[in-house]
């Protein structure tokens, strides 16, 4: 009998030590993550939105954890996916669409497909949530929070600590400048006083998310829109060289952007930092093999032309050997890329994937 109840003392014990320690795990290096942005990370608040920018159905996701669509642009993790899970997070930052009350306090995402800079940007798909619609769900979700955390000094100490990841400007030129037959802004601007104009705007827009608590600031710069299928298959004569002149003109407003980091770090508390999207893309498209990829002119799944032309139909077959592709569809680089990509933001891998710090970096200030 006694070693029964001494058998039992032990197993108790041991069920008693399990369990405390499945609840002590490491805590996130930041206590909150916030994402502003396009289609590039928008994980489910276009969902309901009526707009043909909106990616609820498979393909979309096959390879997410869990399995399924969920408003992801790819077919799996996005880079701020990644960047979660590297800073700690036991979770991918939820869509504001669905997010409310104290869930805010660890972070919401709520970027929009087809969103810019400028409100009419995207504007041919449909709906969508430009980033000053994104900035005001922000002061809302602001506000809820001071109410649970019981004052404003409090709040916005509280958020002095967290990430703050901003991506604008991809569809200002995809969805705007260089689609002449809906938009006027080529005929209206040269490409340098039209990356002055998106700079301008932008600096008074990101004024908005300092004066509301935002200190953490990640501006993640435009990448290679030249090199997507989508304009591959439109401005490329061979469908393989990278369209130079939309590769340029987006240059010359990430080039703005670091000044812009500049003017931004000159503010008390502020830590902002530049991710060149740009040059991380294109150091894994001139050393593909080197990153696995065997395709990098054309999407997994879509239509046309280097699959191209559209974005991936509902219930499409995509192709098998997905990490051997740089690009999903049309226009969004695969979960391969995103992880790639989401990495080197996190951890620089050379000097020139940041400016002037990675986000691990940016997380310990």
């Amino acid at each position: 009998m006694g070693c029964i109840v001494g058998a039992r003392r032990v197993l108790l014990l041991l069920l008693v030590l399990s369990s405390s320690m499945a609840v002590v795990r490491p805590a996130p290096q930041v206590p909150c993550y916030f994402i502003f942005g396009d289609s590039l990370v928008d994980n489910g608040n276009n969902n309901n939105i009526s707009t043909l920018a909106v990616a609820n159905y498979l393909p979309y996701g096959i390879d997410f954890p869990g399995g399924g669509p969920s408003g992801r642009f790819s077919n799996g993790l996005t880079t701020v996916d990644v960047a979660a899970k590297l800073l700690g997070f036991d979770h991918y930052i939820p869509p504001y669409a669905n997010t409310r009350g104290r869930a805010l306090l660890t972070g919401v995402n709520f970027a929009s497909a087809a969103a810019g800079i400028r409100e009419e940007s995207g504007r041919q798909l449909g709906g969508r949530i430009p980033f000053s619609g994104q900035l005001q769900n922000y002061q809302q979700a602001v506000r809820q929070m001071v109410n649970i955390l019981g004052d404003e000094d409090t709040t916005a100490n509280y958020l002095s600590k967290c990430i703050f990841s901003v991506g604008m400007g991809s569809n200002d030129y995809l969805n705007n400048y260089f689609l002449p037959a809906f938009y006027p802004t080529s005929r209206q601007f040269t490409p340098e006083q039209f990356a002055d104009a998106l700079i301008q705007q932008y600096t008074e827009q990101l004024n908005v998310l300092y004066n509301y608590g935002a200190r953490k600031v990640v501006l993640i710069g435009v990448g290679r829109i030249g090199c997507s299928p989508n304009e591959l298959a439109r401005n490329s004569p061979n469908g393989v060289n990278c369209v130079e002149e939309i590769d340029s003109t987006i240059g010359m407003f990430n080039t703005r952007l670091i000044r812009l980091v500049d003017e931004f770090n000159t503010l008390d508390g502020a830590h902002f930092t530049y991710i060149n999207s740009y040059g991380i893309f294109d150091d894994i498209l001139r050393n593909s093999g080197a990153y696995g990829f065997r395709m990098t002119n054309t999407g997994c799944c879509g239509v046309g032309r280097n699959n191209g032309q559209l974005t991936c139909l509902p219930m499409q077959v995509p192709c098998t050997n997905r990490n051997e592709y740089l690009f999903w569809d049309a226009f969004h680089p695969s979960e391969a890329a995103n992880i790639i990509i989401g990495k080197r933001s996190y951890n620089a891998q050379s000097p020139n994937d940041v400016y002037p710090m990675d986000v691990h970096t940016l997380a310990m200030i």
